[in-house]
């Protein structure tokens, strides 16, 4: 596990027990349904958008429809890009997992909101991030900190 990075699984069955008859069973799996996964970006850490999002597919893989995964694969590279530019601090990707619900977060430590810009055909790539976001979320939103903000998505993709 590198440096900034915390991997969090809820299991709602308990921990395992250590007395010796459980030694020759096989260890629980956890439920694929209910997890959690936890990383942090530094601010001039351009790459660790590609990292992120391939521990994110890796995660998710598991959980949730190949088709889910490429979209949450793109909104997650638009969240974190333009906090990684427009904040100049870095950023903090919380992804969970509950039941079919996929939850993405992206918390910078700015305080200014995420502006919704409707670009133009002259603006190349440039300010299509939210407007991504608002066209193939389920729903999405921003909740303001006491220091920042989490930007955050929705999909329904799980597998069944």
């Amino acid at each position: 596990m590198r440096v900034g990075e915390m991997m969090e699984h809820r299991n709602r069955s308990g921990p395992a027990d250590d007395r010796g008859a459980d030694r020759d069973r096989p260890p629980r799996r956890e439920p694929l349904g209910d997890a959690r996964l936890h990383r942090t970006a530094g601010h001039a850490d351009r790459a660790a958008v590609g990292e992120v999002r391939r521990d994110v597919r890796d995660f998710l893989r598991p959980r949730v429809d190949r088709e889910c995964i490429a979209t949450v694969e793109l909104l997650l590279s638009e969240l974190m890009t333009n906090a990684l530019i427009h904040t100049r601090h870095g950023t903090v990707v919380t992804a969970t997992v509950d039941g079919r619900r996929i939850r993405v977060e992206v918390r910078d430590f700015a305080p200014e909101p995420p502006r919704v810009y409707v670009p133009n055909a002259d603006d190349g790539t440039h300010g299509r991030g939210l407007v991504l976001v608002r066209g193939l979320a389920d729903s999405w939103g921003v909740r303001t900190q006491p220091l920042g903000k989490v930007v955050w998505f929705e999909l329904d993709g799980g597998k069944p």
